[in-house]
């Protein structure tokens, strides 16, 4: 087989162990004509490890839309070209966005040649749902910015995908604690396919403390997986609520959940939830005529 004349190659590369890369994508990043690279000199130094000696010119974030023209003339010259990020699949929180849009609109050729995925390789080892998930990227770096983001996110049913910087790494699991309730269970994926890989699976109250237990953990490149809110009928039942509407008539909602928690083995944070929600005298009331 030889590429296409006139398509872009979008090609996952490994995010860690080189061995990951595919045959398919080193025949191809072999016979296109040139390499999009987010970096020139990174990319390089994987061709390099591979014989490859097909010419790169750097596509990232601050170039990429000043390169569109250029790009585009030479796939309509009928040139094949490749595009790849630093690490894993371009476009997944990496550059390559404005190109492959502009290429769909104007009906040139994009062909995906699959591979590595941090993203994907944490899902399938984190022993959390993997059904139904949501990726959400990276979080903003600001504390009050991540935890409105955060909120949105509180009820969210689906798995939640996360990438986190090792600077941040700490932060961020200390507010995923405090807006999803300590007791919600999480993965933290660490330097994935590396030397120094470590996956481990806890709530996220036990991540925090087994982070700052070895300062070696907050070094390298995160994922985070966080299990889904259970489903408001999960928590949400008659039961329930007449269990947290005898509860609230002595205790505070923090400690009503908290109770009711141990009681019917459901998620404090939900249980928490329903009992903000039944607090105020009317819901009390209604709820106690409903039985």
């Amino acid at each position: 087989m030889t590429v296409e004349s006139g398509a872009l190659y979008v090609i996952a590369t490994p995010i860690g162990n080189l061995e990951d890369i595919s045959a398919r994508a080193l025949r191809i990043l072999r016979e296109v004509q040139g390499i999009a690279a987010e970096d020139t000199r990174h990319t390089g130094q994987l061709l390099a490890h591979f014989g490859i000696d097909t010419p790169m010119f750097s596509l990232h974030e601050h170039n990429e839309r000043a390169r569109l023209e250029a790009v585009i003339a030479r796939l309509q010259e009928g040139q094949a070209l490749a595009l790849v990020s630093d690490a894993g699949t371009p476009l997944i929180s990496d550059p390559g966005f404005p190109l492959v849009r502009e290429l769909r609109r104007q009906g040139l050729k994009v062909i995906p040649v699959p591979g590595p995925s941090s993203i994907v390789a944490a899902l399938s080892v984190a022993g959390l749902p993997t059904d139904r998930f949501t990726f959400e990227g990276f979080l903003p770096p600001k504390s009050v910015a991540r935890r409105e983001r955060l909120q949105s996110l509180a009820r969210e049913e689906r798995t939640l995908i996360f990438l986190e910087a090792s600077h941040r790494i700490a932060e961020t699991l200390a507010d995923l604690a405090a807006v999803f309730g300590g007791e919600r269970p999480a993965t933290v994926a660490r330097e994935l396919t590396k030397r120094f890989e470590e996956i481990h699976t806890a709530s996220l109250s036990e991540l925090r403390d087994w982070l700052d237990a070895d300062p070696h953990r907050r070094k390298g490149e995160f994922v985070v997986i966080v299990q889904g809110a259970p489903a408001a009928s999960e928590a949400d039942t008659a039961e329930t609520r007449r269990l947290l509407v005898v509860f609230l008539a002595e205790l505070p909602a923090s400690r009503a959940a908290a109770v009711a928690a141990k009681l019917t083995g459901l998620r404090k944070k939900a249980l928490y939830d329903l009992a903000l929600a039944l607090g105020s005298d009317s819901h009390l009331s209604s709820a106690m005529e409903g039985e």
